[in-house]
């Protein structure tokens, strides 16, 4: 799947509450067969988002000129940047640079969460 799809599914409707604590793996859930994405914030400079991942679906190889840190809160996926394979399980995190190639395979469902800065000074 590409990043651009990624505006157009499913998605539970606003941000989340401001200055209210939440369990961040609640945030999204899982539907068969479906990637499902929300926005937790959104702003000129980056964005977070939370998504899901039915068992077999995953990103598709792009480059961004922004870092992207990922953060897997559920289950288990193989980011690959730059060639390289990095399982992540359930709490682990890795920065993707900007400008390399990367993408998301699956290793089961799996639910993350994409932190992206826009700097317009790199």
């Amino acid at each position: 799947m590409d990043t651009e799809e990624l505006e157009k599914l499913p998605s539970k409707e606003g941000e989340i509450e401001k200055g209210k604590a939440h369990i961040i793996v609640e945030l999204i859930e899982y539907e068969h067969n479906s990637v499902l994405s929300k926005s937790i914030l959104k702003k000129a400079t980056g964005s977070v988002n939370a998504l899901s991942f039915a068992n077999g679906e995953g990103l598709n190889e792009k480059i961004s000129p922004f870092d992207t840190y990922a953060q897997i809160i559920d289950g288990s996926a193989i980011i690959v940047i730059d060639g390289k394979d990095t399982t992540l399980q359930t709490g682990q995190g890795i920065l993707i640079p900007a400008h390399q190639s990367s993408h998301i395979k699956p290793n089961g469902r799996f639910k993350i969460i994409l932190t992206v800065i826009k700097s317009g000074y790199e």
